[in-house]
């Protein structure tokens, strides 16, 4: 019997699109001799729907991604949703592909580990950790990881004390420097910014999306990635680095210039290959992940390693950095690639049943 594929995507996201590409690929190579496909569509709104995709192969079902949520409420649709999709009988297991808000930031993963069935990716707290770049950075700190020098601004603090706050980040951090909301990806919300006023411009942008902000020194080098998969004893592959002649690698960079290529493996000695692998594991094994992750550096013009970010659910297409680590790394195809994850999906589920969740009778 096949095993059930139910494949989440869309989201209450600034990242919707994104999202909506990486399902499309996915879609389109899972191995359907091994798996029934069941999309489920979260709209812009928060509800949730299931395509009509009965018996369309997955290539034709994602050309059906986008649906109408007919529930006027996302309760009524997350629970209609349950009982016509989740419920059904058989082996299952669950792949977010919803980027940022409300699908990489343990929400999503409370949900599922309450329904008790088997998903792709991080926890609840990974998840949380890697999103929320102030609280990731805190924690590698803690293990003893080398990262750029940062402060971070709450909503509440900048309200307050404007000027308090400008100074700090004048005296601490300088220009150029880069703005961040904490908790984001594909670099939206960011900017770059060479002094006073592009600061504040900077932050009343970041504002927009998270009441939590990051703002780093800029650090001249290059950018080196990692992909990292597994539960306990995780692997890691060879380094890539994107080619490109931006200053500042932005949302339309890095998803719409043509020139973008990339590096797979970067062109490092094997000494800082081997060492670059090794942190990204620690970074991984320190932030508690599973499943999978994209570790990201900066390299600096003295050879020194920064980590910059962990990326928790990193791009999934077939142009995607991952999974072309991995296909250039072991001959991993992207449709092995996907198995690979469900596997571990499986492991972690399999581990956590054997958990106890009522005390010992005594005597």
């Amino acid at each position: 019997m096949k095993t059930k594929l139910y494949v989440l995507y869309g989201g209450k996201s600034v990242e919707h699109e994104i999202s909506l590409k990486t399902a499309r690929t996915v879609l389109g190579a899972v191995d359907e001799s091994k798996f029934e496909l069941h999309p489920i569509y979260i709209a812009r709104d928060g509800r949730w729907c299931a395509p009509d995709t009965e018996g369309l192969p997955g290539v034709e079902a994602a050309e059906r991604l986008v649906a109408e949520p007919t529930h006027g409420s996302e309760a009524a649709s997350i629970g209609d949703v349950l009982l016509r999709k989740l419920s059904l009988p058989g082996k299952k297991v669950v792949l977010p592909l919803i980027h940022g808000s409300f699908g990489e930031d343990g929400t999503l993963q409370g949900l599922l580990e309450m329904l008790n069935v088997p998903y792709v990716g991080n926890g609840v707290l990974s998840a949380a950790l890697t999103l929320d770049k102030a609280m990731s950075k805190q924690m590698l700190a803690q293990a003893g990881i080398r990262q750029v020098e940062h402060l971070v601004i709450l909503r509440g603090q900048w309200l307050a004390d404007e000027t308090r706050c400008l100074s700090a980040l004048e005296d601490g951090i300088g220009y150029p420097c880069y703005v961040k909301p904490s908790s984001l990806g594909s670099s939206i919300g960011i900017s770059r910014c060479d002094d006073r006023s592009e600061l504040l411009a900077g932050i009343a942008e970041a504002f927009q999306y998270d009441a939590k902000l990051v703002v780093e020194r800029e650090l001249p080098g290059r950018e080196i990635q990692v992909a990292v998969m597994g539960n306990e004893e995780p692997i890691a592959s060879l380094p890539g680095e994107f080619i490109h002649d931006h200053r500042f690698f932005d949302f339309t960079s890095k998803y719409s210039d043509p020139r973008l290529r990339m590096s797979i493996p970067a062109e490092l000695s094997e000494a800082l290959t081997g060492q670059v692998r090794s942190l990204a594991l620690q970074a991984y094994r320190a932030l508690g992940c599973e499943g999978l992750a994209r570790v990201d550096f900066f390299l600096d013009r003295d050879g020194l390693l920064y980590l910059n970010e962990i990326n928790a659910l990193p791009g999934f297409t077939s142009a995607s950095m991952y999974p072309v680590m991995w296909e250039r790394t072991d001959g991993t195809t992207y449709a092995a690639l996907i198995e690979r994850l469900i596997e571990y999906a499986f492991a972690r589920h399999e581990a956590r049943q054997s958990l106890r969740y009522e005390r010992h009778a005594t005597c």
